[in-house]
């Protein structure tokens, strides 16, 4: 059987509702049949998974009930590891203490081959620094991911970018992660569309208990999705910026790039802050000269002087 499909049934009975099977079997694209086999496996691994009579027969884990360890192949082991001490440094209130908590209990059941390669990892690479963003409630975020997961309806406070707070009744679609801060991607019931909303305005929230029509996703990624409007609305700044470097792979990332010759080239980048287009800039570690906007060199120049006070 597939293990892949396993871990994704007992990642949808791990929510907190009784699932019927035609429906387990429509999210896993595959036969109710197959449904029971597969139940019958998790059984047989120590899940205990309960079963109620019916035409759809509907199935949820016992509540309260010592669960046995997850199942994890190696790569997915490393992946959350690596995960964990990820989110140690994401601006999630209180999720960096957690997150610690999480990464040593898994550490201490990890195979010794595997704690050695993350340990490799971890000593091998440098995060980038974190840039300070709105702190979220990780509750909230457990909240909405649960409704998203179950399709159920939420009801929240929200305060728009103008300060003035409304009443949201919304179908969540997704909760993303894009420019340094949580939204959530949902179709607000009153004005008949699809919204982001930024989590950390969000207050008063709470599961309505109804179910959600499915309907169609403005996009296939919600990731990109998200991402797309909220530059599309953000102000950008662009910048034109000459390299005393050669190209690299990590230059190329960063936007337009043209080489001048073999010590230099000529970068056209953008982004929504002037404080983010200077760090990236300073952080390549080479002499560079601003040609647009004017703005940023004025920006660079009180950061400086800022920079030289503070080293005395």
């Amino acid at each position: 059987m597939s293990e892949s499909r396993l871990l994704s049934l007992l990642s949808l009975l791990q929510t907190p509702r009784e699932w019927p099977g035609g429906e387990l079997a429509d999210r896993l694209g595959v036969s109710r049949r197959t449904i029971r086999r597969d139940v019958e496996r998790l059984r047989a691994l120590g899940y205990p998974v309960e079963a109620t009579m019916g035409a759809d027969g509907g199935y949820r884990l016992v509540a309260g009930t010592a669960m046995p360890p997850l199942l994890l192949d190696d790569e997915e082991a490393v992946a959350i590891t690596v995960g964990l001490s990820t989110a140690a440094r994401h601006p999630v209130q209180g999720i960096e203490e957690a997150s610690v908590r999480a990464l040593a209990k898994l550490e201490q059941v990890l195979p010794s081959r595997l704690r050695y390669r993350v340990r490799s990892l971890g000593s091998a690479t440098v995060p980038m620094p974190s840039v300070a963003g709105p702190e979220v409630d990780p509750e909230q975020l457990t909240t909405l991911a649960t409704a998203v997961a179950n399709r159920e309806r939420v009801r929240f406070a929200y305060r728009a970018h103008d300060g003035v707070t409304s009443t949201r009744v919304v179908d969540p679609h997704r909760v993303v992660a894009a420019a340094r801060q949580w939204y959530l991607l949902g179709h607000d019931r009153d004005r008949d569309d699809w919204r982001i909303f930024r989590i950390d305005r969000i207050s008063d929230l709470r599961a309505t208990g109804a179910r959600i029509v499915p309907r169609e996703p403005p996009a296939e990624d919600a990731a990109a999705y998200v991402a797309e409007k909220l530059y599309s609305s953000a102000p950008t700044h662009e910048a034109v910026v000459t390299l005393h470097t050669s190209v690299t792979e990590l230059i190329k990332s960063l936007g337009e790039v043209t080489p001048i010759d073999e010590r230099t080239c000529r970068l056209r980048t953008h982004a929504d802050t002037l404080d983010w287009l200077a760090f990236r800039l300073a952080a390549l570690g080479c002499e560079f000269e601003v040609h647009e906007p004017p703005e940023l060199n004025t920006h660079l120049r009180a950061l400086a002087a800022r920079l030289t006070r503070a080293a005395g």
